[in-house]
């Protein structure tokens, strides 16, 4: 399928065929998220992929859209807090990678500069660069024929309690994806003209 035709027809999938997604396809969605740029090449995002008929309903225990049990597989995306540790290794793999390399910049000189993160910044820094990687599982799932929907509604103590996950791994987003039942028109989209500010 051609890139633009993903965006086009990509919706909010929340009705679902009663058919599963095989082992290579759910690797294939993993692998494009894999794939996702990442902020320092930190690579935060961890996932937990919840394919059985009870995984899914105890998930949809903690969220108001009960629609992600019909999922095929319900993706419980995450953002490994530790990875801030490998920060200046990460960085220092991208420099010798030659990512920088003829690249002016000035980091010095950037606000904040040299100062710690607090932990709510460090992790809506780090949720940010896992929605980066959920929204390539997205595009992908269309590129597949499949459908997808972003829940970020659910109660993320009782997710990592129930996943046995250690504190040091947030839950950022659920996202069930399986076999679309249903073909959405395109939702209302603001035009062009009020999506830019300016251009200077």
């Amino acid at each position: 399928m051609e890139f633009s035709d993903v965006i086009q027809l990509r919706r909010s999938i929340r009705k679902f065929k009663d058919e599963a997604v095989s082992d290579d396809v759910i690797r294939e969605l993993l692998e494009a998220a894999r794939l996702a740029p990442s902020g320092s090449n930190l690579q935060p995002s961890r996932f937990v992929v919840a394919r059985s008929t009870g995984a899914k309903e105890a998930l949809g225990r903690f969220t108001p859209y009960k629609f992600i049990v019909k999922a095929a597989v319900v993706f419980v995306c995450c953002a490994d807090l530790t990875v801030m540790a490998t920060r200046e290794r990460r960085v220092e793999e991208l420099f010798k990678g030659g990512a920088f390399e003829g690249v002016e910049f000035d980091i010095a000189g950037l606000p904040g500069s040299g100062t710690q993160r607090g932990d709510e910044e460090i992790k809506a820094y780090l949720s940010m660069n896992v929605a980066i990687a959920v929204e390539h599982i997205v595009l992908k799932a269309v590129d597949l024929g499949l459908g997808s929907c972003w829940v970020g509604r659910f109660d993320r103590d009782q997710v990592r309690d129930y996943l046995a996950l250690s504190e040091s791994i947030h839950p950022v987003v659920l996202l069930p994806v399986g076999h679309p039942d249903q073909s959405p028109k395109a939702r209302p989209r603001v035009s062009l003209e009020k999506l830019v500010l300016k251009t200077i």
